[in-house]
């Protein structure tokens, strides 16, 4: 028997499993952190991917807005980040009182001042005038046009307006839009409702009745309808410069990309692939998943990744076992009175009248419940809840691999260990 231990909420479990069992453990690659980061920083502000130094793109005179994540992205790190960024735009002659922040809430709610101070700093706080884009204010939008595939888009007026725009924010691995970061800075970050309504909606199958659309997944970007359509809107806004994150697994600095916003963008994309996507010879019959602990599996709307990144390492029929606490389980509310629907296609016919990314989160979920057994280790108060989301419910390791061998049927099974489930992707036969 060979002991690991895995991550539930603020502790940890350990597990004994036969050795002869598992063929693997998927962990991120260790990456290098970056040590000074000052100094990196710099050096991507300097030499930039495609596109001259920030220093020779604003210019005095110029009305620049920097576009940053809200609350839910504090772990870019935007208070160290973007006392640098200022600098260097002041450097170029744009002093603090002509660079306003815009916080790209796209539909999330808006935050407050001590979030802001939270996320961005009290420095920056202090230093620069900050705008809430917030979607469903539609006087705070204007019209710019429509895409090839019909969204209307309506950008935030302070946007529009600006002389120079500059987005900065945090990549990793998105369920829908293949990649997070880059130009979801301006969509949803910076769009009005209707155009985010319009562009998320691509990831609904375009057959009614067969769910979530299969070309709209973590990883994917070529032929990603949503993120093809989200590129064609931060193109028609023409950002002027980018500065993106990506971090380690251990939630360090890994990499800063600077320079054109879609150039730069998916050079950190690869970095996220390298470190982030693990390469599995073969699918398991149980796969062992953590979200990594809390706030990872402080809900299942945080926890949902986990349990895409564990579905994809497992055979068609087998099971998964997913370590998640879910301390919070009814919330955020806008996703868990989804499961009220009893069916997927009540579910999905919901969401096609009104898209909500939260609804179509919760779609995903029903869909990977259905694909293979899903057993949750989690609080026993979440039972109810567990089930009502199609899944099965267990209050400890042993209890649930019991019930996985049960529904396997067979005692001679193959298992694969996911401690950081929620940050690192499965990726079978990757080179």
């Amino acid at each position: 028997m060979k002991e690991f231990e895995l991550l539930l909420g603020k502790k940890v479990i350990k597990v004994s499993l036969p050795e002869e069992k598992i063929i693997g453990v998927v962990e991120g690659k260790i990456y290098v952190p970056i040590v000074d980061v000052e100094a990196a920083i710099k050096e991507a502000l300097h030499n930039p991917i495609g596109t001259p130094p920030l220093k020779d793109i604003v210019k005095a005179g110029d009305k620049v807005a920097v576009v940053a994540s809200d609350i839910t992205r504090a772990w870019v790190r935007f208070d160290i980040i973007l006392p640098h960024l200022l600098n260097e735009i002041n450097r170029a002659g744009v002093p603090d009182n002509d660079i306003v922040l815009i916080v790209a809430l796209g539909a999330h709610r808006i935050n407050t001042l001590e979030e802001h101070i939270t996320v961005y700093g009290q420095e920056v706080v202090d230093r620069v005038k900050i705008v809430q884009s917030y979607a469903p204010i539609a006087e705070d939008f204007t019209y710019i046009g429509t895409t090839s595939r019909g969204v209307p888009v309506n950008i935030n007026k302070e946007i529009v307006n600006a002389d120079k725009v500059i987005l900065t924010g945090g990549i990793v691995y998105h369920l829908m839009g293949g990649f997070g970061g880059g130009r979801k800075s301006i969509l949803p970050g910076v769009a009005g409702y209707a155009t985010i309504q319009a562009n998320h909606s691509f990831c609904l199958n375009e057959e009614v009745g067969q769910g979530t659309n299969p070309k709209c997944i973590s990883g994917k970007l070529d032929g990603n309808t949503m993120n093809e359509d989200m590129i064609e809107i931060a193109g028609m806004v023409k950002p002027d410069f980018l500065f993106n994150v990506v971090q380690t697994a251990e939630g360090q600095f890994a990499r800063f990309v600077a320079g054109h916003w879609l150039g730069a963008w998916l050079e950190g994309c690869k970095t996220v692939e390298e470190i982030f996507g693990v390469s599995i010879k073969e699918k398991a019959d149980l796969v062992i998943a953590s979200a990594g602990g809390y706030p990872k599996d402080i809900n299942l709307y945080q926890a949902d990744k986990t349990m895409d990144n564990a579905v994809m390492a497992c055979k068609d029929d087998g099971v998964v076992i997913l370590l998640m606490e879910l301390l919070d389980i009814n919330e955020p509310p806008d996703f868990s009175g989804w499961f009220n629907y009893e069916s997927l296609y009540d579910r999905e016919q919901a969401l096609r009248k009104e898209f909500t990314v939260p609804g179509w989160a919760a779609l995903k979920v029903g869909e990977l419940a259905k694909k293979v057994p899903n057993i949750v280790v989690t609080l026993p108060s979440n039972k109810e809840f567990i089930e009502k989301a199609g899944m099965f419910p267990a209050t400890t390791m042993e209890e649930a691999l019991a019930l996985a061998e049960e529904k396997l049927g067979h005692k001679n099974y193959t298992i694969l260990l996911m401690p950081h489930g929620a940050n690192t992707m499965p990726i079978l036969g990757k080179a």
